[in-house]
């Protein structure tokens, strides 16, 4: 089985920073794209970042200029860099990889972490 775990969270100051870390492990064959959703409360959930295996980067609108996604293949794993944090960043953040978990494989299968809080308040 496949298991993805985010660590970074807490709880910081409006203008602050974050680093969330995503590891997979387990079964894995090959990881594609990994990236990173959030989901406020009331609100539904939306994509915040993703990169593909070859480095291309996809971000929403709300958050460039101010985080940055990038991966360690070697340890299989995404990071979420986040920066000049907003009240409006506060969410819980699952990250998210399309894995395949074997060479005979037909599919890739998207796993998600269990997600981890970022709460940003003065």
């Amino acid at each position: 089985q496949v298991q993805l775990v985010e660590s970074g969270g807490g709880l910081v100051q409006p203008g602050g920073s974050l680093r969330l870390s995503c590891a997979a492990s387990g079964s894995i064959f090959s990881i594609d794209a990994m990236g990173w959703y959030r989901q406020a409360p009331g609100k539904q959930r939306e994509l915040v970042a993703d990169i593909t295996s070859g480095g291309s980067l996809n971000y929403a609108d709300s958050v460039k200029e101010r985080f940055t996604i990038s991966r360690d293949n070697a340890k299989n794993t995404v990071y979420l860099q986040m920066n000049s944090l907003k009240p409006d960043d506060t969410a819980v953040y699952h990250c998210n990889a399309d894995i395949r978990s074997s060479a005979s494989s037909r599919y890739f299968q998207r796993y998600w972490g269990q997600g981890t809080q970022v709460t940003v308040s003065s």
